[in-house]
């Protein structure tokens, strides 16, 4: 059901379709109501570009699932209470109420269109905005067919969240929770044989109604990690009217769970819910899986959906990418600790996007979410991503206890000496999500949490329930009040102002060290490295030195020089916004872009540094 993202298929479906295939079941059709609705959202007028924004923006609030909460729970439901909600959080409801209009007769043409099949079992995969469109087309499967048999799954099932959606919504007789990979074909055939006993993960009712909850499988084993079958979606968009208005890309999973996580869980984060244990597909089959889908369906665009990048594709899956000279453009997310000889592993891997998880520049901060990172990782990631031409996707959190303005007052004043760098995509206070350690552990100091006040406008259900129902949480704020953090704020937006006209380069010419300052707001100016102590200094500093390794390792090169004064020359490259420091470490801010080495007369605006 909407609101999946418009220009992927659902993994999930082409997971579970693969799943039933290689159990030797019938392949189950699929209903793609996603690329149905945004059809329907074409002919009453409005855009692919509406449809993005309610599915991207508007998740935070549960703006498509509120769409469809009319239909659900009575025409006037929700409608008052979410728009002056929408008024105070500064949310555009520009195309909302008309694409609320469109819900009750796309509820009708999918049941019809369902029913059309004939099914004896309907299944809905719910994740993100996808419950109150899944609940509404499945009541009224109800209505037409009572015989039907409904099953609810996906991420929005997990945990309690499953067992409260079974238990309030009658008409779905099964709520299928955990990876589907294994269960729903054990579920299939439990369901021939009269059996839901032994489903793992399974919520189900026995013949008196009283609810019955099995425990959780173990993990899915990689074998078990099936190629996506993804042949009726590109069929089902080949025939759509929404094929001409999008690019469509392959979703594929390389990996599942976090071998971070499995250390280190990030205490704000509620991915994976009990199954964070890191499972990756071997190199060969992840790479048969790639390029026999890319040559299928003739997409080069492919998102992995990997909650971070399995470390041995950097040695295997990248290279051989590389040596067969593949023209993809791969998505990943990645931990941001990453060097500069693996940044450029990725970029000749094909890698374009990634999202490394930086979250912070703040140390103490990035400590208490345990990201197992300080800051000047986060800046080398973000300088060589830039150098090597990577888009680097990422959000700065604040809102942590312990947190102050003392924290970020150092950092703001660096903030100018990175303009050249990918700003964050948001400034944002952090969320309290189920499943993550700042969830489960109130000794974090997010003891306190209700629902979110807009889910009061979604479901018809006391606080309680929603309180179930819920995935992001209401909590007291921590860390910076809203006044504190509005030098962050401030800062960027004249970032993301900043940034696509500015660049600081390093390079090479003629036995010296040019770094290129053309950021905006500062002059224009070229600094030039001539001693063999200083561009041995700002070799090192490129991947981030303390004084005392600097010191170290000028000397092991047979270059004497005082601590005094390489401090004194640090803070000169400091005041020219050349490095970035937490006040430990120091990193070379100029980037590498990959370019021939020039000539002197290439250099202007000399400034000798040291």
């Amino acid at each position: 059901m909407p609101w999946h993202s418009l220009n992927r298929p659902s993994l999930a479906l082409g997971v579970l379709r693969a799943a039933c295939a290689a159990d030797g079941l019938p392949v189950p059709h699929t209903y793609h109501g996603t690329l149905a609705f945004a059809e329907q959202m074409l002919e009453a007028g409005l855009s692919v570009a509406d449809f993005d924004a309610i599915a991207d923006a508007g998740f935070q609030y549960a703006i498509g699932e509120w769409t469809f909460a009319g239909v659900l729970n009575g025409p006037a439901f929700g409608w008052s209470g979410m728009l002056d909600f929408a008024a105070r959080m500064g949310v555009p409801m520009r195309t909302a109420g008309a694409i609320r209009a469109l819900a009750e007769p796309f509820i009708e043409r999918a049941a019809q269109d369902i029913l059309a099949e004939d099914p004896e079992l309907v299944g809905f995969s719910s994740t993100f905005s996808q419950n109150v469109p899944s609940l509404a087309v499945a009541r009224r499967l109800k209505q037409l067919r009572p015989d039907l048999t409904v099953v609810l799954g996906g991420y929005n099932c997990e945990g309690a969240m499953g067992v409260a959606l079974h238990r309030e919504y009658p008409w779905v007789d099964l709520v299928l929770r955990g990876e589907g990979d294994v269960s729903f074909p054990l579920l299939l055939r439990a369901l021939a044989g009269g059996d839901p006993a032994g489903v793992p993960g399974l919520c189900w009712r026995d013949e008196d109604g009283k609810q019955h909850v099995n425990e959780p499988g173990p993990p899915v084993t990689p074998k078990a990690m099936h190629r996506p079958d993804y042949d009726d979606w590109f069929a089902a968009l080949d025939a759509s009217a929404v094929h001409e208005h999008l690019f469509p890309e392959l979703t594929l999973e390389s990996s599942r769970g976090c071998w971070w996580g499995e250390k280190h869980h990030c205490t704000f984060c509620g991915l994976n819910s009990a199954t964070m244990s890191f499972r990756a597909k071997s190199p060969d089959v992840f790479l048969g899986e790639l390029t026999g889908l890319v040559a299928r369906h003739r997409v080069l665009d492919v998102t992995t959906i990997d909650n971070i990048l399995p470390t041995s594709y950097l040695s295997t899956v990248l290279p051989a990418i590389e040596d067969r000279g593949l023209d993809l453009k791969l998505h990943y997310e990645v931990k941001a600790n990453l060097t500069t000889d693996q940044i450029r592993t990725l970029r000749a891997g094909q890698v374009w996007n990634i999202q490394p998880g930086i979250e912070s520049l703040a140390n103490d901060v990035l400590s208490t979410m345990d990201k197992g990172v300080r800051s000047v990782h986060n800046v080398r990631t973000l300088r060589d991503g830039e150098g090597a031409g990577i888009t680097v996707a990422w959000n700065w959190l604040y809102g942590f206890p312990g947190e102050s303005e003392v924290t970020y007052r150092s950092l703001i004043e660096q903030l100018p000496a990175l303009v050249h760098l990918q700003p964050p995509s948001a400034v944002a206070r952090v969320e309290l999500h189920r499943f993550s350690p700042n969830f489960d552990r109130p000794e974090l100091g997010f003891a306190e949490r209700t629902a979110p006040e807009f889910l009061h406008h979604v479901y018809d259900r006391p606080a309680d329930v929603l309180a179930e129902l819920a995935y992001t949480f209401e909590t007291p704020p921590r860390g910076l009040t809203e006044e504190q953090a509005a030098g962050l704020h401030a800062w960027h937006r004249t970032w993301t102002e900043l940034y696509p006209d500015s660049s600081l380069v390093a390079r090479a010419v003629a036995g010296v060290v040019v770094v290129r300052d053309r950021r905006a707001r500062r002059p224009h100016q070229d600094y030039v490295l001539e001693s063999a102590r200083e561009i041995r200094v700002w070799t090192e500093l490129a991947h981030g030195r303390t004084v005392g390794a600097l010191v170290h390792r000028l000397a092991e090169a047979g270059i004497p020089w005082s601590e005094e004064d390489v401090e004194a020359f640090l803070a000169e490259l400091v005041a020219h916004g050349l490095v970035f420091t937490d006040g430990h470490t120091w990193l070379a801010l100029a980037t590498d872009p990959g370019m021939a080495v020039t000539t002197p007369g290439d250099v202007d605006h000399r400034t000798r540094v040291g």
